[in-house]
């Protein structure tokens, strides 16, 4: 899930993670096979194929899959690589608008799975370009918050590099940018000895829906249902989560 509600959703998203460990490791391998292909197997020239690598290795994915993922991708094994990017349009309950981001080797197999999911968790599919208006590609870097890194902290790191906004999430911090000044914010927190979380153009939200507890079951429902879905890599939705409400599902877990 990525997105405004991603620190959210923390609590959330870990009580299910030993389950999806796999799924997450191929997802992982997928897009590090992807920026391999795009860029080449050389880590000092592709910040595409760095940042998947690091995302990777967060996610303990083994080293010896890394590797042989980027020589996968970049053609080094005799493999073929061959993915498309699709992009599928929806509403949740309670109107929250969602951009499903699919990486697949069959499109109608990804299209069908997708509305499954969809129709049996309360969800309806858009046509394309309906749902699109409600967000922004954006450049966004993802920090957690640690002793020593603030708001200002991040804000004076990353001013000159073509920043936007630092927008406080809660758990952590994101940094706004447009996604061709992605590698020079990154660069530049990277220079100032600030750890990140995860560096990726991304669907960014341009008004949010705040859900009351019933919505923002369902609407996880459905998200953790496409989650589900080897296709899917990412999830960019424009609900808002109240922290009452946010305290009544962590109790739920």
């Amino acid at each position: 899930m990525s997105g405004h509600s991603k620190w959210a959703t923390t609590k959330h998203k870990k009580a299910v993670i030993d389950a999806r460990r796999a799924k997450s490791f191929a997802k992982l391998i997928k897009n590090i096979e992807v920026a391999a292909k795009i860029g080449g197997a050389d880590l000092s020239g592709n910040p595409t194929l760095v940042d998947a690598v690091q995302k990777a290795k967060k996610t303990s994915v083994p080293n010896d899959n890394i590797d042989r993922a980027i020589k996968r991708g970049a053609g080094l094994t005799g493999e073929s690589v061959d993915y498309t990017t699709i992009i599928y349009e929806g509403y949740a309950s309670g109107g929250v608008a969602l951009m499903i981001e699919c990486l697949t080797d069959n499109k109608n197999r990804a299209a069908a799975e997708v509305r499954v999911a969809m129709s049996r968790n309360g969800g309806t599919m858009a046509d394309p370009g309906s749902v699109a208006y409600n967000f922004t590609r954006k450049g966004v870097v993802s920090i957690e918050k640690t002793d020593g890194v603030d708001e200002d902290t991040i804000l004076e790191a990353v001013l000159d590099a073509g920043a936007e906004e630092v927008v406080d999430q809660g758990g952590g911090f994101e940094v706004l940018s447009e996604p061709s000044d992605l590698v020079q914010v990154r660069t530049a927190l990277q220079e100032a000895g600030i750890d990140y979380d995860s560096a990726e153009a991304e669907f960014v939200p341009n008004l949010k829906v705040e859900v009351d507890l019933e919505t923002a079951r369902k609407v996880l429902r459905l998200v953790d249902a496409l989650d589900e879905l080897d296709d899917v890599q990412s999830i960019y939705a424009n609900y808002d989560i109240p922290a009452e409400v946010q305290a009544q599902l962590d109790e739920e877990e």
